[in-house]
């Protein structure tokens, strides 16, 4: 029976779910769904309701042309998100995205911002009044919104595009940073104000500013902010660099937000945990640790404490815990919870009654959500099932939570899990497709006594009679496991094409204790190498896999360990190797975040384990992908990678059996879908090609 992973084009028209909101009531789930354009080359994304107890059907709450995302509640049950929709009373012809509300009591969403930098999203909402903080860009140099707006005018008539830096680093993982800067303003919604006198004032005012302009004024006055909307309060006025990497709790009467920023270092930066009254925007440092990272602040929802993660700053001496702290508001009684509990937490939040946290971290292959008692009590597993947890909103309504969860098979759906971990689908926009496959679990022993697991998915009849090709697929981060559904990186398509794909979580895995990352931890060559050819090992022995065709891939890190892989062992006919570190002692000082690289390693063992040292022992062909705009590992590795290849293999007329895929205007994922289709086209292509024996021209569109 065919599949939507059959063919690519209909793989990417699968509508997606990308977020979630719970109303205060408890009542109904808002869901962010992103769907194909008509033209096939990026997603619309829009918001739709289902009901939160498991019933009913899906129905859809917007519809623009721009789309709307980051969907929050008010206290009253109004709808919060951020759109670049046009605004009717704006005279900017490519509105940036702003703040909207759709009013729960009916009726059209109106813009509550009209800020010339737009908003960037909804950094906090307060349970109790109708408070909102937005995260927001505005020039380093303004002294107001309405300053902001001239400067940036002025910018655009000029066509000046330069930005002056005087920090590091000058831009992040696919942007440029600079020249504004990321502010965190407040606004009260019960100052958006809908009234004929105030749309007057507005007309008033810009009527003068023409005015102004046709009789010759040298420098007009900067146009007022609307009056029909509430006026934003800058909560820290010349924040620098500090809220680059912000992660923000606003306290339930909306007088408080604990903002987790960077205190500056010389070349980087610790984040430390700030206090900021939302009324007069006085800061208090709650938290400020040298050799610390204070991060993720949770509010409980009676207003009087506080939790976050505390991770000592990283060296090659080894991985650090990722410890849960909670305190008072105020940053005082502060105590360690759950110290004996050996995993990395990936969200905090309060359980309904204030007596718990909630938590979800990576465990055993799998991200469940945890039960974390503030009395001492052990920390339990709330679901245990086979599936990722993310986006949870506890229910203070009716217990429980709602979530969003994955598996390999199955795309983030909506579920609502109740006090005793009974999980209920709910309805959704976008159903799971069938599967093309069915997916186990496997492991092996390392040399060292590990115990190494990993999913492995199987096409359908794949046996010993019809043994299928295998693909080990190596995963990112390399602080990662392979637990939950990716679009970039989906094994079901290549199961629908025959092969079994292999998704192991090597040495620097989480989910499995510090010792386990420990083992390869400054020595990325090591045991992760190891332990990924175990594991193979024990796969291809079964006897409905083909242990002669066989292929290694990986992005990022992976294509790190795939670059290892290719220069260590030809037991593979096939390397793909996509946004891939080759020349570590480059890379360390072109990445994005050099700082944090040099620190992880010695200097020794940079050397010992970057791939490039061992370019001309490469025999399997490699296919190279890399995007322009990677910032994180920037295209001079894909380059350098593509170079020493041809150095050391090219034939008398300069080619090669290896490629190059190159995307001009992708960063590091490849986000487009017209080239996630042209990206699976050529591996398939290359796969069928050396691990198949078949012949396969790359897809007609590269020309």
């Amino acid at each position: 029976m065919p599949t939507p992973f059959d063919a690519l084009d209909d793989f990417i028209a699968l509508p997606r779910v990308e977020g979630l909101a719970l109303s205060p009531d408890g009542t109904t789930v808002v869901l962010t769904v992103a769907a194909l354009k008509k033209d096939a080359t990026g997603y619309e994304r829009s918001l739709w309701a289902v009901p939160a107890r498991g019933e009913g059907a899906p129905r859809r709450l917007t519809r623009s042309a721009k789309g709307e995302s980051g969907a929050a509640f008010t206290p009253e049950g109004d709808i919060l998100f951020v759109s670049t929709r046009d605004d009717i009373e704006s005279d900017v012809d490519d509105e940036p995205g702003q703040l909207w509300l759709l009013p729960a009591r009916g009726g059209e969403a109106r813009p509550v911002t009209r800020l010339a930098g737009g908003v960037s999203g909804i950094a906090a909402t307060a349970e109790q009044t109708a408070r909102v903080v937005v995260s927001a860009p505005l020039l380093r140099s303004s002294d107001s919104i309405e300053d902001d707006a001239a400067r940036r005018a002025e910018r655009s008539t000029k066509k000046v595009s330069a930005i002056l830096h005087d920090t590091y680093p000058v831009r992040f993982w696919d942007h440029d940073l600079g020249p504004a800067e990321p502010h965190l303003l407040g606004i009260d919604l019960a100052g958006l104000a809908d009234t004929l006198a105030a749309a007057v004032e507005d007309t008033a005012a810009e009527e003068a500013e023409a005015v102004a302009e046709h009789i010759g004024s040298a420098a007009p006055a900067p146009t007022p902010y609307p009056a029909t909307l509430p006026r934003p309060t800058d909560l820290m006025p010349t924040p620098g660099r500090a809220l680059r990497h912000a992660s923000t709790a606003l306290s339930p009467d909306g007088a408080s937000l604990v903002v987790s920023l960077d205190r500056a270092e010389p070349r980087g930066g610790r984040r430390i945990l700030v206090r900021i009254d939302t009324a007069t925007g006085e800061t208090a440092v709650l938290r400020d640790e040298p050799g610390f990272d204070i991060e993720m602040p949770a509010i409980s929802h009676d207003g009087t404490r506080i939790a976050y993660l505390r991770t000592a700053v990283r060296t090659p001496s080894g991985p650090t815990p990722e410890e849960l702290w909670i305190s008072r508001l105020d940053g005082s009684e502060a105590r360690r919870v759950a110290a004996d509990w050996d995993r990395w937490p990936s969200s905090i939040a309060f359980a309904a009654m204030d007596d718990a946290l909630i938590v979800t971290a990576d465990d055993d292959g799998r991200g469940p959500v945890f039960r974390v008692p503030l009395d001492g009590g052990e920390v339990t597993p709330i679901v245990s099932d086979d599936f990722t947890y993310s986006h949870v909103v506890v229910d203070r309504a009716g217990g429980g939570f709602v979530a969003l969860r994955s598996s390999w098979l199955v795309p983030p759906h909506p579920v609502r899990v109740d006090a005793t971990g009974a999980v209920t689908p709910l309805a959704t926009p976008a159903p799971a497709p069938a599967a093309p496959g069915r997916i186990t679990e496997v492991e092996t022993t390392a040399e060292d006594g590990a115990r190494i697991r990993a999913w492995l998915v199987l096409p359908e009849g794949a046996s010993a009679d019809a043994p299928a090709p295998l693909l080990l697929w190596i995963h990112g981060g390399p602080l990662n496991s392979w637990n939950a559904w990716s679009w970039r990186w989906a094994p079901l398509l290549a199961a629908a094409r025959g092969y079994a794909v292999l998704l192991p979580d090597p040495a620097l895995s989480t989910g499995y204790g510090l010792d386990f990352i420990a083992r390869g931890w400054n020595s990325w060559g090591g045991k992760p190498y190891t332990d990924l050819l175990a594991i193979t090992d024990a796969v291809v022995a079964r006897d409905d896999i083909d242990e002669t065709r066989t292929a290694a891939m990986g992005g990022s890190f992976g294509g790190y360990m795939a670059n290892w892989v290719a220069g260590h062992t030809d037991r593979f006919r096939a390397i793909v190797t996509h946004a891939s570190l080759w020349a570590l002692d480059q890379f360390a000082g072109t990445t994005d975040s050099s700082d944090y690289w040099q620190r992880i390693f010695t200097s020794e063992a940079m050397f010992e384990h970057s791939p490039h040292r061992f370019v001309a022992d490469i025999l399997t062909p490699v296919l190279v992908v890399h995007g322009d705009r990677d910032y994180r590992v920037p295209i001079g590795e894909g380059l350098r990678l593509w170079s020493d290849l041809a150095e050391h293999h090219a034939d008398a007329e300069g080619r090669m059996p290896h490629r190059f895929l190159y995307f001009p205007d992708e960063n590091h994922w490849i986000l487009k879908p017209q080239h996630a289709v042209v990206w699976y086209e050529t591996v398939f292509a290359f796969l069928a090609e050396h691990v198949l024996g078949e012949e396969a021209a790359p897809p007609a569109v590269l020309g």
